[in-house]
């Protein structure tokens, strides 16, 4: 075993035991840490296999801004927690049942012949000037053009729809018409009131509160 093999063998450990403790965590914050550390050593791997650009956009994006993000919401949130552990026993048996499913069929997969794992040989070490950014974009736009569009237009229409679902009209909120603003004059807002500053007090008042505070000292 050489020392690329040692450190494939650490992040997979790694990131599989930071993989169940996201799921096994009673704390949604030290979920998402765990998170965080699979995405961390998710990145190792991509610089093993000579990935930079998807090991960097990886961490940039991903733990940069999505779980930098899904920290703040959830540390600003009253989340109780334990309403939402309530139904974890109850749905143990499924998850468990799925998942014991998923890793026989993963198992039966590689354990076919037509899988053919032992044609597979180690990557030639690449050349210096070697750019896989390059080659990312030529097979983005070349071998897998149309996938890449459909799941751009995917991702344009969940945007269109979140926007639609934030801005519909409710009877609980208040609503801001920007044209309405534009429209209005000073004269529709403001209006200007003359007084005077100072009015002479009338002689009958004057009279009263001087009596008044005569009787509260003589009191």
């Amino acid at each position: 075993m050489n020392f690329t093999m040692f450190v494939f063998y650490v992040l997979s450990a790694i990131l599989m035991f930071a993989g169940i403790r996201v799921v096994t965590a009673k704390n949604p914050i030290h979920a998402a840490l765990f998170l965080v550390l699979a995405f961390f050593n998710s990145a190792g791997l991509w610089l093993l296999m000579e990935a930079e650009f998807l090991a960097i956009t990886l961490v940039v994006v991903y733990v940069g801004a999505v779980m930098v993000l899904f920290l703040f919401v959830v540390m600003m949130l009253d989340i109780n927690i334990e309403k939402l552990r309530e139904g974890f026993w109850k749905n143990l048996p499924i998850a468990a049942a799925v998942g014991i499913i998923m890793v026989f069929e993963m198992a039966m997969i590689l354990a076919s012949p037509s899988a053919k794992l032992d044609a597979y040989q180690a990557a030639a070490p690449l050349a210096a000037d070697f750019s896989n950014v390059k080659v990312l974009g030529r097979q983005l736009y070349t071998t897998y053009l149309l996938p890449f569009e459909v799941a751009a237009v995917v991702l344009l229409l969940a945007m269109v729809a979140a926007i639609g679902l934030t801005m519909r009209s409710r009877k609980d909120t208040k609503a801001i018409d920007p044209a309405l603003q534009v429209k209005v004059k000073r004269n529709d807002r403001v209006r200007l009131v003359k007084m005077q500053a100072e009015q002479p007090a009338e002689e009958s008042t004057v009279e009263e509160a001087s009596e008044a505070d005569s009787g509260k000292q003589q009191a």
